[in-house]
């Protein structure tokens, strides 16, 4: 006869608490895209919070993808996201690379420079004459470029790459590869877990990166996503409904909704994430745990 196995108050208890923390999550997510959906003319009748629209309307969407203010927002946190994130992987696995090197000729005194730079960062009065100074001012490239290093993410790289063999790096030598070749053709290739998992957390910052994009960033042209989402969820900026009447009279609505058009833009910012994230999910524990598990 099989055994049942017995189930611990304390595992009951820890996945109660689980369940509720992921319906706070969860639920204000399902109400903005239930509001999103519904229809302008219903939308009033929503009350608290709801998670099944009222009617269906994908109007607020065709408002908002029918602007090219929009459009241009989201191409700039585009060109953010993954621009920054090529830069952030590739300096971050070559300064991991070579610090792991067991040759490398001060390496403690490279670790304790990078470990200094991560307690105490520059100011933003200090980061916005740096990019003033070099001209990147009101240029994405300032974006792109801001942040290239995490030390945290370079500690796990490190920890991982010290795990490769070093006969198999000093057997490429021995066949002629420099050191990129080694970075790229062998290390790199098997650091895919922990690059991944890194290369998301950079992601997830690069995109939702509020602050220093309405610093850096002051022209229309090159406002990002998240800023523009400040400024008409605050301010009900008018320029995000230009161009709403045509689309309203194609779909017979008096009026749109105010709140469910800022519903249907949050969500907008919000879904790049959240199908990046399933995609790679497989890697994630794995990647994060890389360099606390020794055997």
């Amino acid at each position: 006869m099989k055994r049942v196995k017995k189930i611990s108050l304390g595992t009951t208890i820890c996945a109660v608490i689980m369940i509720l923390i992921a319906l706070v999550m969860i639920v204000p997510l399902l109400n903005i895209l239930a509001k999103s959906i519904s229809h302008p003319d219903m939308v009033s009748k929503l009350k608290g919070y709801n998670i099944l629209p009222k009617g269906f309307s994908m109007v607020n969407y065709q408002v908002i993808m029918n602007n090219p203010i929009v459009l241009r927002s989201i191409f700039n946190s585009l060109v953010v996201t993954v621009g920054g994130v090529a830069i952030n992987i590739i300096l971050t696995a070559s300064a991991a690379y070579v610090l792991t090197r067991p040759n490398l000729v001060g390496k403690k005194l490279f670790m304790y420079f990078f470990i200094i730079m991560m307690i105490f960062e520059p100011g933003l009065v200090q980061e916005y004459l740096l990019m003033k100074d070099i001209h990147l001012l009101d240029n994405l490239l300032s974006m792109v470029l801001y942040k290239s290093v995490n030390v945290y993410y370079l500690i796990i790289l490190m920890r991982f790459m010290e795990e490769v063999p070093i006969s198999l790096v000093e057997a490429a030598g021995i066949d002629g590869a420099g050191h990129v070749k080694i970075l790229f053709k062998i290390i790199i290739p098997l650091c895919k877990v922990p690059l991944l998992t890194v290369g998301m957390f950079y992601a997830v910052f690069r995109w939702n990166e509020f602050f220093k994009s309405s610093i850096f960033l002051t022209s229309k042209n090159n406002t990002v996503l998240q800023v523009l989402l400040r400024q008409f969820v605050v301010n009900s900026d008018s320029e995000v409904i230009v161009g709403a009447a045509n689309i309203l009279a194609n779909n017979h609505i008096a009026q749109l909704d105010n709140g469910s058009l800022k519903a249907a833009t949050i969500v907008v910012a919000v879904i790049p994430i959240l199908l990046l994230y399933p995609i790679i999910l497989k890697y994630y524990t794995s990647g994060v745990l890389s360099g606390g598990v020794k055997e």
